[in-house]
């Protein structure tokens, strides 16, 4: 027993000694008062004014219009079909996007728009940088919203400072439970808009304002408006940073070409200070005021250099150019540039923005093979769609007058917006009939007629049978043809007539 509890006590194995040095990590942490992970500094942006904040206001207005109207478009398809514009119809396995209707074994077109979709974000990357994150990427339009609600409360940034240190009172408690309120309306509207897509629009809000929706409904709602609510209003930066894979991935998007949002250090530095008639002789341009750290929504400084947090949301360059022309300097010491331009300013060049160069060259060539690709097999779609089942048990009948007789599922679908009718033909073996249980109307060669619904799936079972002697083999290729009478689309299927062996 002694040397058991000998042994437990003695570290014998890699995992054992680590836990006792993180133990010991721990406790002299503890003990001065440090802790292993650095705690979040609250950021409090102030509000930038310039041609860059113009533009978010715009594309903030522009990308929430979007998409809280959508799904209010109207798009008439005809009668009992639904005529929601853009529509996720999962109950009836549907993607709506306009006059288009993509079935679920059409979901390479989806395949193919996402694909078009990240070579667009790399030749966006490659060319400007994270321009999407800084004016597109709903998590930056959401907090901008966010933000404006935060102000409208609390002010600005010193007076919300000033608000976070201050003690409870019914000011305090007003501001923020109003700021609060708000944006859980706002999280609301945003995960019922969401819900909206994946159901008739004004049918569904009937339901909600009436209690009578899905539980489904109302349990995405409320997952969509926490979403919501957490990155936009509580976790803000820490998305980006933390939780958003896209800064870990930019960095092989971009080359030394690729534009940015850059401190010219160059002509800033040295830094410091500078008052009124001083001269500008022997130092740079920045004058240490701290506007593009204070404007900031990552709560970064841009003149430590490209820094995986910066969204490129330009707010920096706005304040900049402001601060300049008050103290009388040219703009544009944080401004769109590139660090190949910077060699060439060391050289006594001048700047140059190569956007044609071989990485876009790429980008936009793949980009532009893979959207033709896409309109060319969008445009050329058939309307009809076949797919063939052969019975397996049994493999085969052999009927009383010596025929052999092979059983097939038919699944034909029909993707126009009207009733079609198909007839179905075999060949590939001589004296071939072909039968269907319920059928009574046929071709003038015989050939039977299946009639389906618009936009509908039918299934039906056809019956092949063939003399044993036109089977030089157990096994035969046979080609069914099914057409469509009114429009002459034909779809080809081959597959076997199975016999007896020889």
């Amino acid at each position: 027993m002694a040397n058991e509890t000998d042994n437990a006590a003695t570290p014998n194995s890699d995992f054992q000694k680590g836990q006792i040095e993180r133990a010991k990590v721990e406790a002299v942490n503890k003990a001065a008062g440090r802790s292993l992970y650095a705690p979040r500094k609250k950021i409090h942006p102030q509000r930038a004014n310039g041609k860059f904040r113009t533009i978010k206001w715009f594309m903030m207005l522009f990308t929430l219009s979007i998409y809280y109207l959508t799904p209010w478009i109207r798009w008439d398809r005809g009668e009992g079909i639904p005529d929601q514009a853009i529509l996720i119809d999962i109950v009836g396995r549907r993607f709506y996007f306009f006059f288009i209707e993509i079935w679920p074994q059409e979901v390479y077109y989806v395949t193919g728009l996402m694909i078009m979709g990240g070579i667009a974000l790399f030749l966006v990357t490659s060319t400007a940088g994270r321009m999407w994150c800084g004016y597109s990427c709903p998590q930056t339009i959401w907090t901008d919203l966010f933000l404006v609600v935060e102000r409208f409360f609390e002010g600005e940034r010193n007076a919300r400072l000033k608000l976070d240190k201050a003690r409870w009172s019914f000011d305090k408690l007003f501001k923020r439970v109003a700021k609060h309120t708000v944006w859980i309306l706002i999280a609301l509207l945003t995960g019922g808009a969401w819900v909206f897509y994946f159901s008739d629009a004004p049918t569904l809000l009937n339901q909600l304002v009436h209690n009578t929706a899905s539980f489904d409904a109302y349990l995405w709602i409320g997952l969509f408006s926490s979403f919501t609510y957490v990155f936009g209003g509580i976790a803000r930066e820490q998305v980006c940073t933390y939780m958003c894979p896209w800064p870990r991935i930019q960095a092989v998007m971009m080359d030394e070409e690729s534009l940015a949002v850059m401190y010219r250090h160059d002509r800033g530095e040295p830094r410091g200070p500078h008052k009124k008639n001083e001269t500008w002789d022997n130092r740079g341009d920045c004058v240490q005021c701290r506007q593009c750290i204070v404007v900031c929504p990552m709560g970064i400084d841009i003149r430590d250099g490209l820094q995986l947090e910066c969204i490129q949301c330009s707010l920096c360059i706005d304040a900049c150019n402001n601060v300049m022309e008050k103290v009388g300097r040219p703009q544009g010491l944080i401004a769109y540039d590139s660090l190949k331009n910077f060699e060439r300013r060391k050289k006594g060049e001048e700047n140059r923005f190569r956007i044609i160069r071989p990485r876009t060259i790429i980008y936009s060539a793949l980009l532009m093979i893979v959207s033709v690709f896409m309109l060319y097999t969008l445009m050329n779609r058939s309307e009809l769609d076949v797919n063939i089942l052969r019975d397996r048990n049994p493999l085969f009948v052999q009927l009383s007058s010596g025929n052999i007789r092979n059983g097939y599922t038919f699944k034909i679908m029909n993707k126009s917006t009207s009733i079609q009718k198909y007839s179905i033909s075999a060949a590939g073996i001589n004296n071939i009939d072909v039968r269907i249980d319920g059928v009574k109307e046929y071709t003038e060669n015989g050939d039977p007629i299946v009639s389906v619904e618009r936009d509908k799936l039918k299934s039906i079972k056809l019956y092949i049978s063939a003399p044993r002697s036109e089977l030089p083999a157990d096994s035969k290729d046979i080609t069914f043809t099914v057409k469509d009478i009114e429009s002459e689309t034909v779809d080809i299927q081959t597959t076997s007539f199975r016999g007896p062996k020889t």
